[in-house]
């Protein structure tokens, strides 16, 4: 892939990143104002984590070796996880819906907002273990690279 491309996802991964962390701060200014204050703590939490999880990727996205293509599709398979991850709690947060985290508190609510719920915690999953397949590989491609050149 053309370095400047790769580079220019890298920054784009980072400021995402600064932005998603950003919304996770805000989530957290909300949490006893919304239906269930447990999820928002979730919401809170997934935020921030999610956010500093973009810009160590933006940091080390120079140095994976993958085609052009999996670069793209993996930026946007990172991009779309994370903040699925983040709406999906808030929204659980604001109905006290989600049945799918019982741990946190959710209940079984309205169809169309379980089906919201499930379908992006689902596609986020799915997502996010593709991204960290995919990142492994090309960082492992990477390093072998390096110790062939040492």
């Amino acid at each position: 892939m053309e370095i400047n491309t790769q580079s220019k996802q890298a920054n784009k991964l980072i400021f995402w990143g600064l932005f998603l962390f950003l919304c996770g701060l805000l989530a957290g200014l909300f949490v006893q104002n919304m239906a269930n204050p447990r999820m928002a703590l979730s919401a809170h939490l997934e935020g921030v984590m999610n956010g500093m999880f973009l810009v160590l990727l933006g940091l080390i996205w120079k140095r994976l070796i993958l085609s052009k293509t999996l670069l793209k599709a993996t930026f946007w398979l990172v991009v779309y996880g994370t903040f699925a991850n983040l709406i999906a709690v808030i929204i659980a947060a604001l109905t006290g819906f989600g049945k799918m985290m019982p741990i946190a508190g959710g209940q079984e609510g309205s169809k169309a907002f379980e089906t919201l719920i499930s379908f992006l915690l689902i596609s986020l999953a799915l997502c996010m273990l593709a991204v960290c397949i995919i990142v492994l590989i090309g960082f492992y491609r990477h390093m072998q690279q390096r110790e062939a050149n040492a």
